[in-house]
Order: structure tokens, then sequence, then C-alpha cells
């Protein structure tokens, strides 16, 4: 999957790309299928939220070893499609994955994320230079009741803004203060709700401004989130660090696979 230079331009202008039917139905069903096996695991790289202790977040799915692995995710990272154009804009064939996520916004439950950059935790997780870039991939349909993603245009052109460490919901991270969002909010477009069917990714740069609300609606939302860097930009060591499950130790650049290594995937599927 080759970008065109408007697609590159945009990127570099808003700080985003929306990508259609980046996977195909199959595709979804298979992951979907996936994740519904993997939240019920035991594990310390899965958070749970509301009453029915639902998971909200799951990490690790891509690393062979993890409780979390499956062999779908593994392939959904080294797609043409989702490696091949994280270094088409990041402008490097050695990538690593810092982490793979997957947000699951239980219906009604399912609780918001303040507006934040993820380069305000991956800058205190040691890496020194915002050259990263994730891809997120909608499982569900997303809209605007069910909680879905919003884009700040142009807001990773002012840099790293110093978050603050938000312990309001179940998964507790660094935030970007509401003073400095309403600031970046006067100068810029209105944010942009990522909607779509499922399959429909979006890729952005790790300083945009980004946030999600409420799930309000009867139905759930699970995204996938793959978070790339390049193998010459990774963490230097800090005092107490994340796990590795959320923090990679790992800087094997990523192989390549075949564009259709995820149908493939389902003869290793564990019993």
């Amino acid at each position: 999957m080759r970008l065109t230079a408007e697609q590159k331009t945009r990127y570099a202008r808003d700080g985003f790309l929306v990508l259609p039917n980046l996977l195909s139905t199959d595709e979804v069903a298979i992951l979907t299928t996936e994740t519904e096996r993997l939240r019920h695991v035991e594990a310390d790289g899965i958070f749970r939220e509301g009453g029915e202790g639902q998971a909200k977040t799951m990490f690790g799915m891509h690393r062979p070893g993890q409780p979390t692995w499956s062999s779908a995710y593994q392939a959904l990272a080294c797609l043409p499609r989702t490696l091949g154009v994280a270094g088409q804009l990041l402008d490097d064939t050695q990538l690593y994955l810092h982490h793979c996520k997957t947000n699951m916004k239980p219906s009604i439950e399912g609780t918001v994320w303040h507006w934040h950059q993820d380069f305000g935790t991956w800058h205190i997780d040691g890496i020194a230079e915002p050259r990263l870039a994730t891809i997120m991939v909608m499982l569900d349909q997303a809209t605007e009741i069910g909680g879905c993603l919003y884009m700040l245009p142009g807001s990773h052109r002012a840099g790293r803004l110093d978050p603050y460490f938000d312990e309001s919901t179940v998964y507790r991270f660094w935030a970007t203060p509401a003073d400095r969002v309403r600031a970046m909010m006067r100068q810029l477009p209105s944010p942009v709700a990522i909607t779509g069917a499922p399959g429909t990714g979006v890729i952005f740069d790790c300083n945009t401004l980004h946030a999600s609300g409420h799930n309000l609606s009867g139905h759930d939302r699970w995204q996938v989130y793959l978070c790339y860097n390049p193998c010459s930009n990774p963490p230097c060591d800090v005092e107490d660090p994340r796990p590795d499950y959320v923090c990679s130790r790992n800087w094997t650049p990523l192989e390549p696979a075949a564009d259709n290594a995820i149908v493939e995937s389902r003869q290793a599927v564990p019993a």
C-alpha cells in the first residue's frame, strides 16, 4: 500500500490520516474472535472496569510468549497496510512496536480517555525523539455516541506539552492539562471525530492531541492500537520503568508479512 503525495502532505499538516477500508470484513472478524478469546485471560496486561469487571485495555497481543499473544495480532502488526504505511510516514523501514493494545469500551459503562499526547508518556519512558506513529484500527462501528476517538488537527506542531498524571479512570495515565488544551483549541481547527465502519484505520503522530468520550450507546466499542517506533529511537534506562508489555525492551525490527497474513493466521489459533 503506497501513500500518495497528497496523503503525506495531509498527515504532515493535520498530524493524522484516516485510512478507510484498511482491513477486510474477514480480517476484522478474525481479530474480533481473537479479542473475545483473549479478554477473558487473567494477565497483568489486562485492565478492567465496570460492574462486571469487563476488560477496558489489553496489551501484548503481537508478542509470542505473552499470555495475550495472538498470531492474528502478530500478523496485523506486520502487514504492508500497517507496518508499511508507518514506515513511509516515519521514513524508516526498521521499526518495532513500543506496544500493541486494544481499547474496549463496554456499552453504557465505558469511560473517557482525557485529552493527551502519547509522547507525553513515551518521553517519560525514556524515548528521546518524537518520531513515533500509531495506527488505530476499528473492530466495531465507531460513532460519536459510542465514544469514538477525536483528533485535534495540527496540534502535533506545538511539540510535547508537559502532562499531568490523571487518576480518574481505571487505566491511569499522563494527560494534557485542560488549560493547555483550551488554548490549543482557540488556535486550531475544531476537533475531528474519527468515525467509520469496522476495518477503518487512522494513523497519527505521537504529539497529536486526542481523546475519547464515554460510550453512551448500547454497543461495545473495540479498537486496536499499533504504536511504531524506529529501532534507532529506543528508550533509555529510566528509574522505575513501566512493564515490558507497555514499554517494549525488544527493539528487533519487525519482519514484513504477506498481505494475507491475518487470514493465514487462523491455522495458528490456540485450541
